[in-house]
């Protein structure tokens, strides 16, 4: 499966892209294990994704939880929280 991943904030800052195009394992069909597959891609991925669960995720622009299943040849967006005022 081909994702094309977006990265923002200090997310993008940690990891050193600002967007990638990968190709997944088989085994990776949640957000939750792509978060997982991820952080086992260097220490700058570690770093970004120590905390995965504060880690917000859009596909195709749409918000999305962890335990959404990825659909083929998605644009993946990866943010911290946010906050406001």
């Amino acid at each position: 499966m081909t994702m094309k991943l977006i990265y923002f904030a200090w997310v993008r800052e940690r990891i050193g892209l600002s967007d990638e195009t990968v190709d997944l394992p088989a085994e990776v069909k949640t957000v939750a294990d792509l978060l997982n597959w991820l952080k086992g891609r260097g220490e700058n991925y570690s770093a970004a994704l120590e905390r995965p669960d504060v880690i917000r995720v859009a596909i195709n622009q749409e918000h999305a939880d962890h335990s959404t299943r990825l659909p083929d040849h998605a644009e993946i967006a990866l943010f911290p929280p946010m906050t406001g005022g």
